[in-house]
């Protein structure tokens, strides 16, 4: 897979992240099933912390609970570490 491609995947699966925390904020306003915390940063931490980063502050979700701000930073790290090391660009 190219770079460009890699990275418009990843930016894209960063949106999908970024819906799935506004939908779960707009499931927890009107009241209907909600998707588990562990699902949540599980995204964040399968590459798609800048979503669900991106998710708390625009949708103000989660914003409040102490896991969540400190495993999405985490996450984005982990994310940033792992395509860098992927591509050569860290650790070279």
């Amino acid at each position: 897979m190219s770079e460009t491609s890699f990275l418009i995947t990843m930016a894209v699966w960063n949106c999908i992240v970024f819906c799935i925390y506004g939908y779960d904020k707009f499931s927890s306003i009107k009241g209907y099933e909600r998707i588990s915390e562990f699902t949540l940063l599980f995204l964040a931490f399968a590459y798609g912390g800048l979503g669900a980063l991106l998710g708390m502050v625009v949708c103000n979700h989660k914003t409040a609970k102490l896991k969540f701000k400190l495993l999405i930073p985490i996450a984005i790290l982990w994310t940033v570490f792992g395509i860098g090391y992927g591509y050569g660009w860290i650790g070279t």
